[in-house]
């Protein structure tokens, strides 16, 4: 094995999904008291989703509450309620490709915008022959870490 070209700098986001973000919102927002920074919709991503935020500056982490738009559709991200764990990536193309010669298997979509306007992508939860190597059950999203980030944690 090469040795490993980019860091995994921190926690970025949790992902958690259910049928209703205003119930989620119940708890994460009225009751822990989380803020609200702002909300994404997609259709090919079949999520309506509130971003909220605990913390400042680098140490600032996503918590997303997401609903389905269509519950019967795909992907279905009010099934697992853990949706998906986010990691800020120093060099997100290097990880990528280094994790794909590696056995990593990601999910379609490859790099792209995410709700927070960073680069992402998404590792996927189940291997194959091809790709041995998954997240266990786990769905990961790969986020581009800011400049700032870099500088704070990459030490």
């Amino acid at each position: 094995m090469t040795t490993r070209p980019f860091k995994v700098l921190g926690i970025q986001q949790v992902a958690i999904g259910g049928p209703s973000k205003e119930r989620l919102r119940t708890l994460w927002v009225d009751k822990l008291g989380l803020e609200v920074t702002g909300n994404f919709v997609s259709e090919r991503e079949n999520v309506d989703e509130d971003i909220c935020a605990m913390g400042r500056g680098v140490h600032r982490v996503e918590v997303d509450l997401m609903q389905p738009i269509d519950p019967d559709g795909k992907p279905a991200v009010h099934t697992t309620p853990l949706n998906h764990i986010g990691l800020w990536i120093d060099d997100l193309p290097v990880a990528v490709e280094w994790l794909s010669a590696n056995g990593v298997r990601f999910a379609p979509g490859g790099i792209r915008k995410g709700a927070a306007g960073h680069d992402i992508c998404f590792v996927h939860p189940k291997s194959n022959d091809e790709f041995p190597v998954a997240g266990e059950g786990v769905l990961i999203e790969l986020v581009q870490a800011p400049p700032d980030v870099v500088a704070a944690l990459g030490g």
